[in-house]
C-alpha cells in the first residue's frame, strides 16, 4: 500500500493574527502546530501501513517553518516528505492550494490520499474534495472508520453525517478525509524523533511544479478575503444570584417583562 497524506501547519488557536493589508493569516514568527485533523490522517496511514505493508509520503505546502510539522509526521513513522515552499505559493486560496498539491502528487504512485477533514485556521473543508477532483479520483469525506482490501483494490468507510452514518465503498485510488474519532494519534518516540532527522524531505518550488505562476498563489486564487474584523458583542449577559429559587424566578420574569421578551 502506498499512501500520501496531505498535512498543514497551522497557528495555535491563541496566536492567530491577520495581516490587515492582505487579509491573510500571519504565519511568520507565530508558534504553530500540526493541524489536529491531519494527525488523525497520519495515524490512519501508519495503521494501514503496519497492517498491509507499504510506505507513507507526507506532503505539505507552507513556509520554511512548516518543516517542523513534516518532522513530527516522520517521527510518527512516515517514510518521506515533500515540502512545497515558495513565495509564489503565498496567499493561495483552497483552489490554488489543491492545484499545487495535485501537481506534486500526480508524479507519485499511490493507492490512497488521506487528508484531515479541515484545517482549524480556515475551517473550509474544501481542499480535500478539490484535490480529489484535480487528481480525478473518488473522495469520501468525514470518515470515522476505514477498512482496506488490497486484493480487491477497494476501501470501505463509515462516514459521519448529520443524520448518522453512511457506509460507503469505492475503488482505489481514492481520497479520504479524517475526523476526530477515527483513531487516537500516537506520540512520537525518542527513537522516531531521532530517526526523522535522517529521512528525506524534498523541497519543491513553483518552478519544479512545471506550471505557470498564474495558477498559483494570490494570482491563481479564484476567491479572496475582502474584509477581516472582530465581531462586536451586541448582547449583555445578566446574572441572577441568590439562594431562593422562587425569588430568582420572579426576578427573572420581571426582567424579561422589562426588556419586552414576555408580557404580563
Amino acid at each position: 500500500m502506498k499512501i500520501v497524506v496531505c498535512i498543514k501547519q497551522v497557528p495555535e488557536t491563541a496566536n492567530v493574527k491577520i495581516d490587515p493589508k492582505t487579509n491573510t493569516i500571519i504565519r511568520e514568527g507565530v508558534s504553530a502546530v500540526l493541524n489536529p485533523f491531519d494527525e488523525f490522517a497520519v495515524e490512519e496511514a501508519m495503521r494501514i501501513k503496519e497492517k498491509f505493508g507499504g510506505d507513507v509520503t507526507i506532503v505539505t505546502m507552507g513556509p520554511a517553518q512548516a518543516r517542523d510539522a513534516l518532522l513530527k509526521c516522520l517521527a510518527m513513522g512516515a517514510d518521506r516528505a515533500i515540502h512545497l515552499c515558495d513565495t509564489a505559493l503565498a496567499g493561495s486560496d483552497t483552489l490554488a492550494t489543491a492545484y499545487a498539491l495535485a501537481q506534486a502528487i500526480k508524479g507519485l504512485s499511490y493507492d490512497l490520499v488521506l487528508c484531515g477533514k479541515q484545517a482549524i485556521d480556515g475551517d473550509t473543508a474544501q481542499v480535500g474534495p478539490e484535490l480529489a477532483e484535480r487528481l480525478g479520483i473518488p473522495a469520501i469525506l468525514g470518515v470515522k472508520k476505514v477498512e482496506v482490501d488490497p486484493d480487491r483494490r477497494t476501501v470501505r468507510t463509515h462516514r459521519e453525517t448529520e443524520e448518522g452514518y453512511e457506509v460507503l465503498e469505492c475503488n482505489m485510488p481514492a481520497l479520504l478525509t479524517a475526523i476526530k474519532g477515527l483513531n487516537e494519534p500516537r506520540l512520537p518516540t525518542l527513537k522516531g524523533i531521532m530517526g526523522a532527522r535522517n529521512k528525506e524531505i524534498k523541497l519543491v518550488t513553483a518552478l519544479d511544479l512545471g506550471v505557470s505562476k498564474e495558477h498559483l498563489g494570490l494570482e491563481g486564487s479564484a476567491t479572496w478575503v475582502s474584509e477581516v474584523f472582530v465581531p462586536q458583542i451586541k448582547h449583555k449577559c445578566m446574572m441572577i444570584r441568590g439562594d431562593d429559587p422562587e425569588a430568582a424566578a420572579k426576578e427573572l420574569v420581571n426582567k424579561l417583562i422589562d426588556i419586552g421578551m414576555i408580557s404580563r
